[in-house]
């Protein structure tokens, strides 16, 4: 057992490792954005800073530190001032709960690869993902314009209405660990079956409900083709149209910050975790279910944005009946399955 002294120490260095890795990969995921859906439309995307441009993201980021920061005089500022805020805020803090890896031994210390580990970390997340909203809700309110308040009213349903499929998605992944773990959830998947197939969930019964979180995560984080509350064809840009400088850069820094925690969770929930194949000495296989981690997370990340370089939006009343009508029947009938057939095998 650790102190507490240590507890607290080995938790203050990994939280600030843990917040300069997530910054860092929010803005190399907007490069990486930015580049591939160049190219897919046959374009080089950003590279005049840098080789390949990989020094726009810093370029970016200064230039939003010093853009001049406007406040229009119309709104509300209390809540104006803290809608972004309240945003990146509660995007940031659901990294703390996400496992990466298998327990590691430092200089004789024996700790979780992730900030704190609690054995309903899922529950948490969701609570802290959900609370994100306010944020979007609260600056198209009190930015005092009709394109911004339609922009988080937007959000608010869109959010209601995803969540619901999105929770029942993942009920049949808990009735099969029978916890509310990560770490436990990621033990279940490990192994194979037939020799040769992973024992991840996405292989193993719950293929439906991988279909239905991936679409409910579109939404759940405004993106194509689900990114109604920002849309600039109607919105001008929605919730976030009066916003400038750092405020403006928050709201990114929050949406792609949400992208990677869901990343992260379809990682853990439907794709094994870390399990991968180990080979070598013992150092790299220490390494490797980071490695494999990480690989993972990637992969759903560049197909997040594959979606957005080449699907339309839909329309509004679209958005709507494709949540009621089609998703949240399926999530139902997967979850009713997934009860039937583990009540079979018990």
């Amino acid at each position: 057992m650790l102190s507490i002294t240590t507890f607290v120490i080995v938790s203050i260095i990994k939280s600030v490792i843990a917040i300069l890795l997530l910054l860092t990969a929010v803005a190399y995921t907007v490069w990486l954005e930015r580049k591939v859906v160049g190219h897919i439309q046959n374009r080089w995307g950003p590279t005049r800073v840098g080789p390949f441009g990989l020094l726009q993201p810093l370029a970016d980021g200064l230039k939003f530190i010093l853009k001049e920061d406007l406040t229009p005089p119309h709104v509300y500022k209390p809540l104006y001032i803290a809608a972004p805020m309240i945003a990146v805020i509660f995007a940031i803090t659901s990294i703390s709960l996400i496992p990466i890896g298998n327990w590691v031994s430092i200089a004789g210390i024996h700790t979780p690869l992730e900030i704190t580990d609690v054995n309903i970390g899922l529950l948490i997340i969701l609570g802290i993902t959900s609370m994100g909203v306010y944020g979007v809700a609260l600056a198209g309110w009190s930015s005092n314009s009709k394109y911004s308040l339609l922009g988080g009213l937007r959000a608010s349903a869109q959010m209601v209405s995803y969540e619901i499929s999105l929770g029942l998605s993942l009920v049949g992944v808990l009735i099969m660990a029978g916890s509310f773990s990560l770490r436990t959830i990621v033990d279940a998947q490990g192994g194979t079956f037939w020799g040769f197939i992973p024992r991840w969930n996405v292989f193993h019964g719950q293929e439906v409900a991988f279909f239905v979180y991936l679409m409910s995560a579109f939404a759940e984080t405004n993106r194509v083709p689900f990114d109604l509350p920002e849309a600039e064809t109607e919105l001008v840009a929605g919730y976030h149209t009066e916003y400038s400088a750092m405020k403006f850069a928050m709201f990114f820094m929050a949406e792609y910050a949400n992208m990677i925690t869901v990343a992260c969770l379809a990682t853990l929930l439907f794709l094994g975790g870390w399990h991968g194949p180990l080979f070598g000495p013992p150092l790299l296989q220490g390494i490797l279910p980071v490695f494999w981690f990480v690989l993972k997370v990637f992969c759903f990340l560049f197909l997040y944005i594959w979606v957005r370089g080449t699907l339309p939006r839909f329309r509004y009343d679209q958005l709507m009946a494709f949540a009621w009508k089609f998703l949240f029947p399926l999530a139902v009938a997967n979850l009713a399955i997934t009860g039937l057939i583990v009540a079979l095998r018990s």
